[in-house]
């Protein structure tokens, strides 16, 4: 299967041979089913479904889970549809990690998956809230994953950045905290500040971290805000106004706003889209209605990502040989998507130029 045609096709194969950069994808989704099979069986705890159907979506996109606690409220029942149930399958997954030794080899393997597709770099995002064995303990975690991280890179596989995500439902005190600390004690491998979560649940929270993005704008964190995805273009003028977001993961919704787009596109905010993600938990029915080829037809700077690769079965040359094909990009304009993702992410500078000078020096000819 291949893309449009212009010096030369557009593979899967060849994307592969890119370096590039990923900088939205969830450490939360990225257990595959192996993964999940030697943890449940480790903590004792059965799988909330059939092993062989244990990713597939039910009726309305939902996932069959056991009840879990997801973001400061009790969900009764499994099979919740849309991005409830997918948010609730996360917590169980991440609940299975238990010991040091299991946050670390998960962290091992995310970075060779990355490193099979090709991606030399990864701004991965973490939401600690999602880790119930670690409440209390998230510097502990943190250090954990990145002795997995250094020794993936040691062993030259992917290197990572971690993005420390608070949740949307959480308090601004509680948000300012994680901040200060992040800012405080420097955690290894930790590049920027996030929020994510359900954005129906808390469309809104802007105001309630403000505090939070600056404290980490000071300290010359990175700054990404998960918005404009099933909230609408408000939300994203709120990531850009009161948190100082340098990115935006998603962000589709902006195209509903031409003034936002010219901003985005004025100063260089780039949005993080997920097109796999979107059409899977019911945004857009297909990638013809996807909205990225309009936002880049607008001139924002447009990055491809997996979300979470591991229940929604993609892998990142999946998404931009899908991207591809459906925008009619040849090997030129996809090689300026590898380069957009470095220069998104908050890799080292020195990483950045590394990569753009690999990528200036790829033959765009067969």
């Amino acid at each position: 299967m291949t893309g449009s045609t212009g010096d030369a096709t557009v593979t899967a194969d060849w994307i592969r041979s890119l370096p590039k950069a990923e900088v939205h994808v969830h450490l939360e989704g990225s257990f595959e089913l192996i993964d999940l099979l030697e943890l449940a069986k480790a903590a004792g705890e059965p799988l909330p479904g059939p092993a062989a159907t244990l990713f597939d979506l039910g009726t309305h996109h939902g996932f069959a889970v056991p009840e879990v606690t997801t973001g400061g409220g009790r969900d009764n029942g499994a099979g919740v549809g849309g991005l409830t149930g997918f948010l609730r399958f996360l917590d169980w997954q991440c609940g299975l990690v238990r010991t040091r030794e299991q946050a670390a080899r998960h962290a091992y393997r995310f970075a060779a998956r990355q490193s099979a597709s090709g991606v030399a770099y990864t701004d991965v995002i973490v939401n600690p809230t999602h880790w119930r064995a670690w409440r209390g303990r998230e510097a502990a975690l943190l250090a954990a994953l990145a002795a997995g991280f250094d020794e993936a890179e040691q062993d030259g596989l992917c290197a990572v950045g971690i993005c420390v995500s608070l949740l949307r439902q959480q308090s601004s005190a509680e948000g300012a905290d994680v901040a200060r600390w992040i800012a405080r004690d420097r955690p290894h491998r930790v590049v920027g500040l996030s929020v994510d979560g359900d954005e129906r649940a808390a469309p809104r929270s802007g105001a309630r971290f403000a505090e939070a993005f600056t404290i980490a704008r000071d300290a010359g964190l990175g700054r990404t805000v998960h918005t404009g995805e099933s909230s609408g273009p408000d939300s994203v003028w709120e990531a850009l106004d009161l948190l100082h977001a340098q990115r935006i993961d998603h962000g589709i919704r902006a195209v509903e706003d031409p003034v936002l787009l010219r901003r985005l596109a004025d100063d260089g905010v780039s949005l993080g889209v997920c097109p796999h993600s979107n059409i899977t938990l019911g945004l857009y029915p297909d990638l013809a209605r996807h909205p990225i080829g309009r936002l880049v037809a607008a001139g924002v700077t447009v990055t491809v990502n997996t979300d979470d690769p591991a229940p929604l079965r993609t892998t990142l040359e999946a998404e931009w040989l899908a991207v591809a094909e459906s925008l009619g990009w040849d090997r030129e304009r996809v090689v300026r998507l590898a380069l957009d993702s470095v220069a998104a992410s908050f890799a080292p500078a020195e990483t950045r130029e590394r990569l753009r000078a690999q990528l200036e020096r790829v033959p765009l000819a067969a």
